[in-house]
């Protein structure tokens, strides 16, 4: 912290430096950071966290697929309580859909051998961390010929939305800290842009709070010498290529869609994957086409998550923040989420206007 100190008083004017994981926004509310921190370095809170983006029109999606007689969806436990225009999957599940939510996608298997007479649908979401898993199940219901599993595909990239950010000239970003678990599947190399293109640096970063306090000082260093580079805190973790392998593997069943509606954000180009053409037996998304055909869907009208997601609102300057909005009846999905900026701002209580 003296460090830091040290280095910010020779700042030529104040940074804002965005933590794009929801993991490393909950680290620093946590551990009260942003406290320890001089008036001139800011934190704003991005758009990395994939339940909190994911656009109504898709949690309608999730939602109708649910309510069809012969489905049984499958997702990850933070979906539940997202809202989309028709409701909730847990609206879903009070009206009699089977909605089940599972720790791994790979225990999707396992419901499908015992609902055989069932189509068991695995609604994936999540940025690259996550993606290798439903890789693996694309994989083996592939190679073991499974028929009654099927995928509806949410997963999205970091560093197109990064892009979006910096080029929309909204978001005043002086640092990005990147990462830490896409970093490991992806490596570093994906944020080699921001500092080339755009005199941005970036910053990997573990989630610990001294991990998060290290790359502070790596950052502020950089501004007081007037560096933009890529360097990578988190060096136990993260390695410039990433996880060959894994991105084998995705590669072999996904492809880049041209645009994916980011909730709160608007359409970002190359921004999320969908299945290749050659597995659109078992995409979802073609095979109930008839009855997706969802329209447009606005946010709720006092919800600010889109602007606290651009890094230009915080969660305290909503007006419904911790009175109508809360964990308990969330209107907006950066409540909803555990991962979310405003489910953090209330779960530690930490309002100080940073």
């Amino acid at each position: 912290k003296k460090i830091i100190d040290e280095d910010a008083k020779k700042l030529e004017h104040p940074i804002n430096i965005m933590e794009v994981c929801g993991g490393h926004t909950h680290t620093i509310m946590k551990y009260g950071i942003p406290q320890l921190l001089p008036e001139n370095i800011n934190f704003i809170h991005g758009p990395g966290c994939p339940v909190c983006i994911m656009p109504k029109e898709r949690i309608d999606h999730a939602y109708i697929l649910s309510m069809q007689e012969d489905v049984i969806l499958v997702t990850l436990g933070d979906m539940i309580k997202v809202p989309g225009s028709k409701g909730s999957l847990q609206d879903a599940r009070a009206k009699g859909a089977d909605v089940r939510f599972v720790y791994s996608p790979l225990d999707t298997i396992k419901i499908a051998n015992e609902n055989k007479e069932k189509k068991v649908i695995f609604f994936a979401i999540g940025f690259e961390t996550t993606t290798p898993m439903t890789a693996a199940l694309i994989n083996h219901v592939v190679n073991s010929d499974i028929k009654n599993i099927l995928f509806h595909i949410n997963h999205i990239t970091v560093p197109q939305a990064m892009r979006g950010l910096v080029s929309s000239g909204d978001s005043k970003i002086d640092a990005f800290i990147g990462p830490a678990h896409v970093s490991v599947i992806s490596g570093a190399k994906i944020y080699e842009e921001f500092p080339r293109d755009f005199d941005i640096p970036v910053v990997v970063s573990g989630f610990e709070p001294l991990d998060v306090m290290e790359s502070l000082l790596m950052i502020t260093k950089q501004a007081t010498q007037k560096r933009a580079q890529l360097e990578v805190q988190y060096t136990r973790s993260v390695s410039y290529e990433g996880n060959t392998q894994a991105q084998k593997l995705i590669n072999k069943f996904f492809t880049k869609r041209d645009k994916f509606k980011w909730r709160g954000l608007g359409y970002i180009d190359d921004s999320a994957l969908e299945l290749k053409d050659e597995y659109k037996s078992i995409n979802a998304e073609i095979v109930y086409k008839d009855i997706l055909n969802t329209k447009e869907c606005n946010d709720h009208k006092l919800c600010i998550c889109g602007s606290i997601m651009k890094g230009l609102s915080k969660p305290y300057e909503c007006t419904v923040f911790g009175t109508a909005c809360k964990p308990s009846s969330p209107l907006g999905s950066c409540m909803v989420s555990s991962e979310g900026a405003c489910s953090a701002y209330y779960k530690y209580g930490n309002l100080l206007k940073n």
